[in-house]
């Protein structure tokens, strides 16, 4: 037996009474991943499915090596190692050397255009650069990114592309820019609120640099249309806030054979790498599968610091450089992991799955899928048959009645604090199944969050428990404070 460090990841530290690491004893790196769950039996089912075996979407490493693929219950640990858990939030080995740089490849329409006097102002420190020069800078010009989500980490990817001079710039997004944005989309301005995102951004961007050219796609994309909007860019750069559209775009890349840019983010800590099935792993080989619909929350319902999609942001831009002119080490193969309140920056080793059903000799995939289906995500069908709901109007008059119903908040409780109904209960989701106890007298019970995301999630645990006059409020607090109590502050 060894006594090892286990490293607890920011999601899954409020199921471990907020703990950043443990301490624990045993003979193999999956004994002590087990022990962990023992420590702290709320883990058990973010780790473990129910065979037992460790979630596709968890990732394990032994002093930053990964042993996913070595076999965790046979790969031995000593005192003092340290076990790194990395879930999904949102190639290559150690001992192989880095991928060779290599420039994309571009057409040479506008290559041998000469810099126009304007250009060589505007770049001039560029020109100095022996790795960026004549030759770099017309590579930027001519080529093409496609940037998914013009959000927390499209906006500073967008305004250092074309501040650089990468000469068209794609976006898609169908979003309209929100005063909660303001905080770290720094994109746009209060002058943009309830505009189009991608007006705003085609605004800024082009008044940044009227070189570039910015094509807007104000368009979710989908499995029927992203081989089409992604067929004619270099480099794809993934800014993407959820699962079904993270799996498509990693997906979309490998079977078009181009770059995919990683970054996510989650509340202090962020993750960045360069994801080329062509020379190195793809996101499938580092998450095969997605983690259920309810167990990571999204920036909305957990929170983010705002310069933290800053930084991943610019990381991105700084790789998407890097392979427009075929310089430096791109972090093909490597996974970044930066955390705010340590100031760290880690470096984790990703390998090929050799049984990726995408992009392994094995591949069982062709073509794009149904992504929120994969996801978990249920169909509009399913969705419009449940979880059962209550408008804010209907609680109102249920409130004011002979037996109101228990109102429970299933928030954090720092959203508690920026304002909640006065006849709640506080139950953070996370607490809802070892506190049910409470519920048990109610004769009826409303669950709120912020949107009804949440609320709604929590609705179906109580009824899979058997509880039966449960409701979720429509629309969420926001709701609430819309249509009956505007002076509940909205967020």
């Amino acid at each position: 037996m060894a006594r090892t460090t286990v490293r607890i990841p920011t999601p899954l530290r409020p199921l471990a009474g907020g703990q950043r690491e443990a301490s624990v004893e045993a003979p193999t790196v999956g004994d002590a991943v087990r022990s962990l769950a023992e420590q702290f039996p709320q883990l058990r089912r973010h780790l473990f499915g129910p065979d037992g075996t460790l979630r596709s979407f968890v990732t394990v490493y032994l002093n930053d090596q990964d042993v996913r693929y070595l076999g965790q219950n046979a790969t031995p640990v000593r005192d003092g190692d340290v076990i790194s858990i990395v879930p999904a939030i949102a190639g290559g080995s150690s001992e192989a050397p880095p991928p060779r740089p290599v420039p994309i490849s571009l057409s040479a329409e506008s290559i041998a255009e000469k810099l126009t006097p304007e250009e060589l102002r505007r770049y001039s420190r560029h020109l100095l650069l022996p790795e960026v020069g004549m030759a770099g800078q017309k590579r930027l010009r001519n080529a093409k990114v496609l940037l998914v989500g013009a959000g927390g980490l499209g906006a500073p990817t967008a305004l250092y592309l074309a501040a650089a001079g990468v000469g068209e710039i794609g976006l898609v997004d169908f979003d309209t820019v929100d005063a909660s944005n303001l905080q770290r989309q720094v994109l746009y301005s209060t002058t943009d609120v309830g505009r189009p995102k991608l007006a705003a951004a085609r605004d800024r961007l082009e008044g940044l640099n009227p070189g570039v050219r910015v094509v807007p796609y104000e368009q979710r994309l989908s499995a029927a249309n992203a081989m089409e909007v992604l067929r004619p860019y270099d480099v794809v750069v993934d800014g993407t806030d959820n699962f079904p559209t993270r799996y498509l775009v990693n997906d979309a890349c490998v079977l078009l054979g181009k770059p995919n840019v990683y970054g996510s983010i989650y509340r202090f800590e962020g993750q960045a790498s360069v994801f080329d099935a062509r020379r190195g792993p793809c996101y499938r080989c580092l998450y095969p599968e997605p983690p259920p619909p309810d167990l990571v929350p999204s920036c909305a319902e957990a929170g983010v610091l705002g310069v933290l999609p800053g930084l991943i942001g610019v990381l991105q831009a700084t790789e998407t450089v890097k392979l427009i002119l075929g310089v430096g080490e791109p972090l093909v193969g490597r996974l970044l992991l930066y955390d705010a309140l340590a100031m760290t920056f880690r470096e984790l080793a990703l390998k090929k799955n050799p049984n990726c059903v995408l992009c392994s000799p094995h591949a069982t995939q062709t073509g794009l899928i149904d992504y929120a289906a994969f996801c978990g995500i249920p169909g509009a069908e399913a969705a419009a048959a449940g979880p059962p709901e209550i408008s804010p109007e209907e609680l109102r008059d249920a409130l004011a009645g002979p037996d109101p119903p228990l109102v429970v908040d299933v928030r954090e409780p720092e959203e508690w604090e920026i304002g909640h109904l006065a006849v709640a209960h506080l139950i953070p989701q996370e607490e809802l199944p070892d506190r049910v106890d409470e519920l048990t007298r109610a004769p009826a019970v409303v669950l709120y969050c912020r949107s009804g995301a949440r609320s709604g999630r929590a609705t179906r645990l109580l009824l899979d428990l058997g509880f039966q006059n449960v409701r979720s409020l429509r629309g969420g607090i926001n709701a609430w404070a819309d249509r009956i109590d505007p002076s509940i502050p909205k967020y």
